[in-house]
């Protein structure tokens, strides 16, 4: 089965020009201790989040978009990436 993922609703996230900024809330107020920002291809994978997709729907698209040559490691870098975010419950998978 393939896993697919979706943002958190216990953060909120806006970009500005080419950077996404995500606050996690904990207890109904912002967590600014814990204030992520994405750049790049972590903003342009924090934005295909915004629907549910898999790492490798994220992966083509990522690779469609920036232009990025070896697909393989396109997706091994998505996933290390997903791993993070899913450690930091920014994400999780689509039950």
């Amino acid at each position: 089965m393939t896993v697919k993922y979706v943002k958190s609703d216990a953060v909120v996230s806006r970009t500005i020009a080419d950077e996404t900024i995500v606050v996690p809330v904990r207890g109904g107020v912002g967590d600014l201790d814990s204030v992520y920002t994405f750049n790049g291809s972590g903003n342009i994978i924090w934005l295909l989040l915004d629907q549910e997709r898999t790492a490798d729907e994220i992966a083509h698209l990522l690779q469609e978009q920036t232009a990025n040559g070896d697909f393989s490691q396109v997706l091994a870098d998505v996933n290390t990436f997903l791993d993070e975010l899913l450690r930091e419950r920014l994400i999780h998978p689509k039950p």
